[in-house]
């Protein structure tokens, strides 16, 4: 009886809070993650059931990009872990400010309606340094902070950024006053061949010095290590190569992104699962390239064309862990959880356990 007289009055302290009934057996679950965690792992879930067979041991943050799913709700709440919103919306339309308070207050009444616990703002438009939407920019995010704060008590803001403040893909935004306004800057530290000024030429994603130097700039500028989170690719770039050299230098065609003459648009995303499955049949097997920390591999397709796959695995990734642990970043996560093979197949099941382990400060991921 005591049990039952526990949840009769959860479901009533609930009522009182929210209008909205609570999708989970269980009302608790239905309390927002108030908890700040010393490290987090953040995930990025884009819909469908695959969250099932996530690593819950170490998942402290997801970002739903995906149909919102009750389900995920409950049982991310049931392991202890923040389902957050995922917030996007046109820098023209929040300049002016009636418009951005009425985001703000549409996005904090559907987190509510959730019960969910926080939002991470990804909104990656270019933006001019000292252009009016530059100013909107930061004050939304300031804004948005303070509302959630003081609507829903220990609720997180996020807010992704480049992988470096350079300006990268013209997205000049003011950086130091966004991190000191949200809780944490998620750094998607892939893409980073989306402006190629040099030759154009296949590269990986995510080369480790290119990756650490982005951070070496966002910790200059006296960002607190502890509102970083470091995002790490599950996907890879496939590039058909224009000529490929006897050195295996992959010549790319020349598509221009924000400026520069080539970028990784030549290529085309594929996700981790996928290049596990090809791998086996393409030329050359898995290869390393020493420079750049990365592996990559090359395969002819049905018209005989040789490509280029540049990627992250658990060896890549288990180094830029390390320097999240060195560093004292707050944490580590990826684009996104729904790239790797979950199915009962053993070899898969082993891909995927060694790249969840990867994030893990201290792992050693696989040669």
């Amino acid at each position: 009886m005591a049990g039952w007289l526990v949840v009769l009055l959860t479901a009533q302290l609930l009522s009182l809070v929210s209008s909205y009934p609570c999708p989970c057996e269980d009302p608790s679950l239905c309390n927002q993650i108030t908890d700040v965690k010393k490290f987090e792992v953040f995930v990025f879930d884009v819909g469908g059931k695959q969250w099932k067979s996530y690593d819950w041991s170490v998942v402290t943050t997801v970002a739903a990009f995906g149909k919102y799913d009750p389900e995920l709700l409950c049982f991310a709440h049931s392991k202890g872990a923040r389902l957050v919103l995922k917030g996007d919306v046109s820098l023209d339309y929040i300049v002016d400010p009636t418009n951005r308070t009425a985001w703000i207050s549409g996005q904090v009444d559907l987190a509510k309606k959730q019960f969910m616990d926080g939002i991470n703002i990804d909104i990656e438009h270019e933006v001019q340094d000292g252009s009016p939407e530059y100013y909107a920019l930061t004050a939304l995010v300031k804004e948005t902070t303070e509302a959630f704060h003081e609507e829903i008590p220990g609720s997180q803001v996020s807010f992704d950024v480049a992988w470096s403040p350079r300006c990268i893909d013209k997205r000049c935004y003011d950086y130091i006053t966004i991190a000191e306004s949200c809780d944490l800057l998620f750094v998607m530290s892939y893409d980073e061949q989306s402006q190629i000024w040099g030759d154009c030429i296949a590269m990986a994603n995510a080369p480790y010095n290119q990756t650490l130097a982005g951070y070496t700039d966002y910790l200059k500028m006296n960002i607190d290590p502890k509102k970083l989170v470091m995002g790490v690719p599950w996907y890879g770039y496939d590039y058909a190569c224009l000529e490929f050299t006897q050195e295996g230098v992959c010549t790319i065609p020349k598509v221009s992104f924000r400026g520069a003459p080539c970028s990784d648009a030549a290529g085309k995303q594929i996700s981790y699962n996928t290049m596990m499955r090809q791998i086996n049949s393409s030329i050359s097997g898995r290869l390393w390239d020493d420079v750049q920390k990365a592996p990559y591999y090359n395969y002819k397709d049905d018209q005989g064309q040789i490509h280029q796959v540049w990627y992250d695995d658990p060896k890549s990734i288990s180094q830029k862990a390390a320097y999240v642990k060195e560093q004292g970043l707050r944490g580590i996560g990826m684009w996104n959880g729904n790239l790797l093979d979950y199915s009962d197949d053993p070899v898969a099941e082993l891909q995927s356990k060694e790249m969840w382990n990867a994030l893990k400060p201290g792992a050693v991921g696989k040669l």
